[in-house]
């Protein structure tokens, strides 16, 4: 049993655990958490290229085999999201350093266990564990979501942490109906034990599904749980988030998982539970999250919608129900990821050199950068509209050939297209008022820090990178969703002696 699969898991968790026990030490704690955040992506890369092989892989934690034991289970989708977060989280720890760590207490502390969070909920094959990472990771971004302070933060912060701890009721609450009917919560165990499930035991097991519904959808910001995504994404620090771009993501990932394994085509009368419910709920996030982003007053506002344009996207191509719609959503997953993760830094980089207009879209003084800025602007804008010749356009032009011609082909071309129309008309508008529309007045005192540059433009170029490796990566979410749809290969796992 190899033990590459725990270190996505140990590295941050060690590394938050020492910076939550160092003293004051600046430049120790940034360094430990820089050195920690980057060893995630090779290890993401090689993790990537060990689940390539189609095969497995199940770390059976202390030994105990399942079901009965906790497992971490890698397959090439737990690899593929290690991935979007290893990278997206080595750009904002560069960021942070900078300075805006200094803006609060236990902020590189509370990054790592907010990764710990992230890449736990990836990789166990347990659902009472997916509950305690979501916790690990919501417990972390609370704090994060204050760092800074002021009032605005408070507010967007208190809405978050009420809801989400109703999430957490509503999590639990499924998760002993599902133990208490099944008598057990090992994700292939209970995909097997769902499609043998009776008459009478099915009506509660749909029950214990559409709630842990209810509950991922709240984590994806899905129609009508999605109110508190654009305040608390654009209330939140440029760093937080930027990384915050990844927890929606959260919430598409354990609807897959979920709802293929447990609830798929093979869960007899339970089968494709959740795919009724997330077409309308989908398509309408998308219409919502395009006139939110057109409404937009502040540049993070309107980043933030973008996220939300995203998730809806996400789901649509999942309620397709299809490996194709599947591959389109997880190439398109990593761009929408990082290109949104670099808007919010840039967003941020472009308030620095307002004055107290900040990210205000009104007329505001020149900015010292403005071609640097506006160019970098200008290419973010054609990456999320999904414009060619960018990865964006790539996610797009597969999502809309992976649905067959009718009433779904009609409906999702005409938003889709629509919202990217809206999206490119609120860009646009916001950055001929924040270039174009300007004073006299330069503010000589904010200039541009190259650290933070460097951090922003590495993400927006990852739209340039998933161009170049289209190929290869293609070859990989096609086998991915592939593997995702072959639920005998992942009820195997809970047979005794599946581990090594």
């Amino acid at each position: 049993m190899s033990h590459l699969s725990i270190l996505p898991i140990l590295i941050p968790m060690f590394a938050g655990a020492l910076l939550l026990m160092l003293p004051s030490l600046e430049r120790l704690k940034r360094a430990i958490s820089v050195i920690a955040t980057l060893a995630l992506v090779p290890l993401a890369l090689l993790l990537m290229a060990r689940a390539d092989d189609g095969q497995l892989q199940v770390y059976a934690l202390g030994g105990w085999q399942p079901p009965f034991g906790i497992v971490l289970l890698l397959d090439r989708l737990a690899a593929l999201m290690l991935l979007a977060t290893a990278v997206l989280g080595s750009a904002v720890v560069l960021y942070a350093v900078r300075g805006d760590d200094r803006r609060g207490l236990r902020f590189h502390a509370l990054l790592q266990l907010q990764l710990l969070g992230i890449n736990g909920a990836f990789m166990t094959g347990d659902l009472f564990n997916l509950f305690v990472f979501f916790e690990i990771m919501l417990i972390a971004s609370y704090a994060l979501l204050f760092h800074g302070g002021g009032a605005e933060r408070v507010r967007a912060g208190l809405h978050y942490v009420v809801l989400n701890l109703v999430g957490s009721a509503f999590f639990l609450i499924a998760i002993g109906v599902l133990y208490g009917v099944t008598g057990t919560l090992n994700m292939s165990d209970l995909s097997a034990k769902v499609a043998q499930a009776d008459a009478d035991s099915a009506s509660l097991l749909a029950a214990a599904g559409l709630l842990l519904l209810v509950v991922f959808a709240l984590k994806a910001a899905l129609l009508p749980l999605h109110f508190w995504l654009p305040r608390a994404y654009s209330a939140a620090s440029a760093p937080v988030a930027a990384l915050f771009a990844i927890m929606t993501k959260v919430g598409v990932y354990s609807i897959v998982r979920i709802y293929l394994l447990v609830f798929g085509t093979g869960a007899g009368e339970l089968a494709d539970l959740a795919l009724a419910w997330l077409w309308p709920l989908a398509l309408g996030t998308m219409a919502l999250a395009a006139i939110g982003a057109l409404a937009a007053t502040r540049l993070p506002a309107l980043v933030a919608y973008l996220v939300l344009l995203s998730a809806g996207t996400l789901l649509a191509a999942v309620a397709l129900g299809t490996p194709e719609s599947l591959a389109a959503a997880l190439f398109y997953l990593l761009h929408s990821t990082w290109v949104a993760g670099g808007m919010f830094l840039l967003a941020d980089l472009i308030a620095r050199q307002r004055g107290d207009k900040a990210g205000l879209l009104v007329q505001g003084p020149a900015l010292m950068n403005p071609h640097l800025l506006g160019g970098a602007f200008f290419f973010g804008a054609i990456a999320v509209a999904g414009l060619p010749p960018l990865s964006g356009f790539i996610g797009k032009v597969l999502l809309l050939k992976a649905v067959a011609p009718g009433v779904q082909a009609a409906l999702l071309w005409s938003l889709l297209l629509g919202g990217s129309l809206l999206c490119l008309v609120a860009l646009s508008r916001a950055g001929s008022t924040l270039f174009w529309r300007v004073g006299n007045d330069v503010l000589g005192s904010a200039e541009l820090d190259r650290g933070r540059l460097l951090a922003t433009f590495a993400l927006l170029a990852t739209a340039l990178l998933l161009v170049a490796f289209a190929a290869p990566l293609l070859d990989y979410v096609q086998a991915t969703a592939v593997q995702l749809h072959d639920v005998d290969l992942y009820r195997q796992v809970s047979l005794p002696g599946a581990t090594p």
